[in-house]
């Protein structure tokens, strides 16, 4: 983890402007030995100055505690150190405020310039002292000595400090912004990794409501025949046998067709939980080939098993017509093959429309259109009233309320329209329209 943003926040702890206790006691000893240094040096000083030794100690103490405040106010501090410079006190202040000045973010120019000022002060002094002291004898060098001294003293007094504080602000704001890069990454990571949550959620969503879906629509019809031929065989198996035996025969085959289908359903179901597993447990930066994989083995799948097409669409209505519906099928237009998704939603709506009169109209006469055109193609199925108003629940059908809700979802999926209601007669329609391509 980075100390940056609130944690960063967090770790200033320090009192006043110092972000770390450790940061005041160094200030506060810097200062305590500055003050001490500009104190020692104030007795010189009031002599040459012909004032009071007790003033130019005390000055010295307050210049040289001006050093507290160096995080705070570098530029002060500088000026400080530099209009104390020709009383020759303050060399540890000015030293240390030059580190700090160059250590901060503030612009060049002024780094510069309060360098510049500091090292012709010192350049100044110097050279004055020098003077002074080889015309009192003190120092017996001849004339070249005295520039010497003042440039090497002002640069060892100034660059070094300088370069020191421009190499540690420049690595500090390095640092600093490697932080924040660290961070933005690990937030970035973060809200990638909440996004793929999101994302392998809404996808475990939509596959349960799609094997919703399809157990309905493979149940739904097949059992719905079954039970209005088990109660038509229930009526007539006394009277008429033969036709009691048919009756037998249509829900023995209905229900191996519904088995079968269960069977396949469940066997690519089984198929995918062992890729379902190894991925539950995959490292985020395998999601990306998981989706990858489990998508190519799905396309190989859905190539390995076709589903229903348009072309079983009237061995479905005469099942229906079978079971005792008066059922009338019309197709318009030239008829061609669509997508496979497209032909079986097509057949999967007539296949609910119809399951429905079944369970809301038995008896009814319903009429299937199916019309296939330029780039779409339509479905409707329209039913009348029942003939008795008793004879829609005669054979007890439950029903959960989802058929058209599949209905709709599978349609608008693929872009098209879905509509339905009841009509003027007292009967009921369901109509669709759904892109050709």
């Amino acid at each position: 983890m980075t100390t940056t943003g609130e944690e960063h926040a967090r770790a200033l702890t320090g009192p006043w402007w110092w972000a770390r206790w450790r940061s005041a006691v160094l200030d506060g000893s810097l200062a305590l030995v500055s003050a001490v240094e500009c104190g020692a040096e104030g007795i010189p000083f009031a002599r040459d100055a012909g004032i009071p030794v007790a003033v130019g100690i005390v000055f010295g103490l307050i210049a040289g505690s001006v050093l507290l405040v160096r995080r705070k106010w570098p530029i002060a501090v500088v000026l400080v150190a530099i209009a104390i410079t020709p009383a020759q006190m303050g060399f540890l202040m000015g030293i240390v405020g030059l580190y700090t000045l160059a250590t901060c973010e503030l612009p060049r120019r002024i780094i510069v310039a309060l360098a510049g000022m500091s090292l012709l002060g010192t350049m100044i002094v110097t050279l004055v002292r020098v003077r002074q002291d080889m015309a009192r004898g003190d120092l017996t060098l001849g004339d070249w000595f005295v520039p010497f001294a003042s440039i090497t003293t002002s640069l060892g007094l100034t660059a070094p400090p300088l370069l020191l504080g421009l190499y540690v602000g420049a690595r500090r704001r390095l640092m600093e912004s490697l932080r924040e890069r660290a961070d933005s990454l690990e937030r970035e990571l973060q809200l990638l990794a909440e996004r793929a949550e999101e994302r392998a959620e809404w996808a475990r969503n939509e596959e349960r409501t799609r094997i919703a879906r399809e157990m309905h629509d493979v149940v739904a019809h097949r059992v719905s025949l079954m039970v209005v031929h088990a109660a038509a065989l229930q009526a007539v198996a006394r009277k008429d046998p033969e036709k009691a035996v048919r009756n037998a025969s249509l829900v023995g085959d209905m229900g191996r067709q519904a088995l079968t289908e269960l069977r396949e359903m469940l066997g690519v179901l089984r198929a995918g939980e062992g890729a379902g597993g190894r991925a539950a447990s995959a490292p985020l930066v395998a999601v990306g080939v998981a989706a990858a994989e489990a998508a190519s083995r799905a396309a190989g799948e859905d190539g390995g098993v076709e589903g229903p097409c348009l072309s079983e669409l009237e061995e479905l209505v005469g099942q229906s017509a079978a079971a005792g519906m008066v059922v009338d099928l019309s197709v318009q237009g030239e008829v061609r093959s669509y997508a496979a998704e497209v032909e079986q939603t097509a057949y999967r709506v007539v296949q609910e429309a119809l399951t429905n009169v079944h369970k809301h109209a038995a008896g009814a006469k319903t009429y299937v259109r199916l019309a296939h055109r330029g780039e779409e193609i339509a479905m409707q199925v329209e039913n009348e009233p029942p003939p008795e108003p008793a004879s829609a629940s005669a054979v007890r059908l439950p029903s959960g309320g989802n058929g058209l809700v599949g209905m709709r979802e599978r349609v608008v999926g693929l872009g098209g329209v879905f509509v339905s209601g009841p009509t003027d007669a007292g009967g009921f329609r369901v109509s669709a329209v759904i892109p050709a391509a």
